[in-house]
């Protein structure tokens, strides 16, 4: 399974995904290794299981093996460029023409041939095309998220910083290789229809070449329990409040300045109301030291350091438990291209509170499935997270409904299905189709 040929005569797929640490066993919380990570390993988990072999190809840096087993399918292959150093995903792009070189030396040195190759976020696209047109192998890429999007994004919520945002997320280059690659791969893969809208429009992509997929959730390990379970698990993570739960990567898009804002106004009407801050990973860099130490001050200034807890990362095998123990869960993102924490969270059965900058808002109603309120306005999302905590049936409406909307759409075998399907050219039409997103989807319960 390692670096030998492999002999297996299932057909094979190369999932490629060239920056963060992606492993059989993912540091989630470090620097650029978040959901998209678990997104690939996910997925290509649910590939092996429909009869492929899937290798998943990263960098190799920091002295990490070449191959690490994810399972008797499903292996991460490592090629190395540009030294040995951790660099980030913005400016990796400029490296990868040698990690290209790397990979097709290997292909052709142990004989892979691939059914397709489905690249994540730019980086890894511009390095799969390369290997695609030299290997003549269909490329399906998955953007992840819009470098137009988010430029337009962070020039709207920060116009003030707008002169350091070309350095910081080197969004010229991004941009000029986004549209080479998506209207020179076979087929691009959105998550959301906003997305769609965004890459036929702006980045003059056909129609045709576009299709919708949203991301998936493991339906094996994100379920509601019974209210004994979970007052069992409150009584061991020690949530004896009304607790309201947030999770993720300490980034500045991540919104968590804005739900304190909000959750002080929620401290005000329910002074017994806990905000658990479950963010960073077990290591963390300068930038994400800086941003918790600015969310500690803001807690500060708001009187809120005995309602705010810093709980810090939440390991994979715990974190369905953290979901089923809360009362609430939100989304603060001030741009989020879909939102898998809050599919999670839905799936638990905690009724869920996400961003109106983002595209999870397309696939539940307000009131039924979730909630969704604008982060920038602190009484929009401040009332918002109130709602469920002080009214029960609407609290138990979210959480039912949320969890059979999760379901019904968003695990990783029906996702895995229509990759393939895409991929093998059954899907006829682009999802850029209204209805496929907002009329089928609604259960009508």
């Amino acid at each position: 399974m390692a670096a030998s040929k492999r002999t297996s005569h299932r057909p094979r797929i190369a999932m490629v995904s060239t920056h963060g640490y992606v492993a059989a066993e993912p540091p989630l919380g470090a620097a650029d290794t978040g959901g998209q990570v678990v997104y690939v390993l996910e997925l290509s988990k649910k590939l092996a299981q429909l009869g492929y072999d899937v290798d998943i190809w990263t960098r190799r840096f920091e002295n990490q093996p070449a191959v690490d087993v994810v399972d008797s399918r499903v292996r991460v292959l490592r090629m190395p460029c540009g030294g040995d150093a951790f660099i980030p995903k913005e400016y990796l792009a400029r490296d990868l023409l040698e990690w290209s070189e790397n990979a097709l030396r290997y292909i052709r040195r142990h004989d892979l041939q691939y059914a397709f190759i489905n690249s994540h976020y730019w980086d890894a696209g511009v390095a799969a095309q390369r290997i695609a047109e030299a290997t003549s192998t269909p490329h399906i890429h998955t953007p992840h998220s819009l470098g137009i999007w988010k430029k337009r994004q962070m020039e709207t919520d920060y116009p003030q910083k707008a002169d350091t945002f070309e350095k910081e997320f080197n969004f010229s280059e991004r941009i000029k290789h986004e549209t080479i690659l998506y209207r020179t791969c076979e087929k691009v893969v959105a998550t959301t229809p906003p997305q769609v809208d965004l890459i036929v429009g702006d980045y003059g992509v056909a129609g045709r070449r576009v299709h919708m997929i949203p991301p998936g959730y493991d339906d094996n390990r994100f379920f509601p329990v019974s209210a004994a379970s979970r007052q069992m698990l409150r009584k061991r993570l020690r949530f004896a409040d009304p607790t309201i739960l947030a999770l993720g990567r300490l980034a500045t898009n991540k919104g968590y300045d804005l739900l304190i804002e909000g959750f002080s106004l929620v401290a005000e009407r329910i002074p017994t109301a806990r905000l658990h801050l479950a963010v960073g990973g077990a290591k963390m860099d300068k930038q994400e030291r800086r941003i918790l130490a600015d969310l500690k001050a803001r807690v500060k200034k708001h009187g809120l350091g005995k309602q705010v807890v810093f709980g810090g990362f939440i390991s994979d095998e715990e974190l369905p438990d953290y979901y089923r123990a809360a009362d609430m869960f939100v989304l603060s993102s001030r741009y989020e291209p879909f939102g898998m924490t809050a599919i999670e969270a839905m799936a638990c059965g905690t009724p869920t509170v996400v961003t109106t900058h983002g595209g999870l808002i397309r696939a539940v109603t307000f009131g039924r499935h979730a909630l969704y309120a604008d982060p920038f306005d602190r009484e929009d999302l401040g009332i918002t997270m109130v709602k469920p905590l002080l009214h029960p049936r609407l609290q138990q409406r979210l959480a039912r409904m949320g969890a059979h909307k999760a379901r019904s759409l968003f695990t990783w075998t029906g996702i895995a299905q229509q990759l393939i399907s895409l991929a093998e050219g059954r899907t006829s039409e682009s999802a850029m189709v209204e209805d496929e997103w907002d009329e089928p989807w609604n259960d009508g319960e």
